[in-house]
């Protein structure tokens, strides 16, 4: 299948927050290597956005329990045949280093921005629409006419204390990612449903479908099924409705 678009929906609170997470620093990322003053605007929007999201739970114990999690699961496969021990032991490795890493750290990650003064001025006149202005926030306004590299610099260093979380969910969901092979399915008249085996806990479903399909897949499910959707919306300014034909896709039921 060319041109596959990739639609996932998470069957659980913690691959729902790092999923959001993930999409959070790949933008933030994206934003830092930005030289204008527009792109340090919205590379702080989307730290404040992850500063939130860590402010809500214990995101530091959800991850080290989602990496001895993994350790544990595939650490049973080491014995089953077919298995490439080498490959397996190199993953190992990855997570015995994020989890030692992890534990090393001293309180919660991007515990210090919470004191720093540019960063909580902007999170207090963020709920404000356009309170970020220069009469509102000078000290902000005289940053952003700093050197890009400079700018830059210190974008990296605020990100840097998240910098351990980070790459820890990003192996764990590469992990989830890539631990089922995909099954090529059909929905007809546009619906499938399936059911779900609770003794093997799905972490994720993902469907691949054709760029030329012309609609977009609408996940939902718990841990005993899901059922999957496929919408057409001909304008943005019309309601999406079930399409009345058959569509093949890629089916994957993340279970590690």
């Amino acid at each position: 299948m060319h041109n596959r678009i990739y639609y996932e929906q998470p069957l659980n609170e913690r691959i729902r927050t790092f999923l959001r997470l993930e999409l959070l620093f790949q933008q933030a990322w994206f934003h830092l290597n930005g030289e204008t003053a527009w792109d340090s605007r919205a590379a702080l929007t989307v730290l404040d956005d992850i500063c939130t999201v860590f402010g809500r739970s214990d995101l530091k114990t959800e991850v080290l329990k989602e990496l001895e999690r993994q350790t544990a699961t595939l650490a049973k496969m080491e014995r089953s045949p077919g298995v490439d021990r080498a490959r397996l032991g190199e993953i190992l490795g990855e997570l015995e280093v994020l989890t030692d890493r992890l534990y090393a750290l001293n309180g919660q990650p991007g515990a210090t921005l919470k004191s720093h003064e540019l960063l909580g001025s902007l999170r207090q006149r963020s709920t404000i629409p356009g309170g970020t202005c220069a009469f509102d926030l000078p000290a902000f306004h005289l940053w952003l006419q700093a050197p890009a590299a400079e700018r830059a610099t210190a974008l990296k260093s605020w990100l840097s204390a998240f910098g351990p979380i980070q790459q820890a969910i990003e192996l764990v969901l590469r992990l989830t990612r890539h631990s089922a092979t995909a099954t090529v399915e059909e929905a007809t008249d546009g619906f499938f449903q399936r059911n779900l085996d609770p003794n093997l806990p799905c972490q994720m479903i993902r469907v691949a479908i054709s760029g030329e399909a012309g609609c977009f897949a609408e996940i939902s499910g718990g841990r005993h099924r899901f059922t999957i959707r496929f919408l057409a919306q001909p304008s943005l300014a019309e309601r999406a409705a079930q399409v009345n034909r058959s569509i093949p896709f890629e089916l994957t039921c993340c279970i590690l």
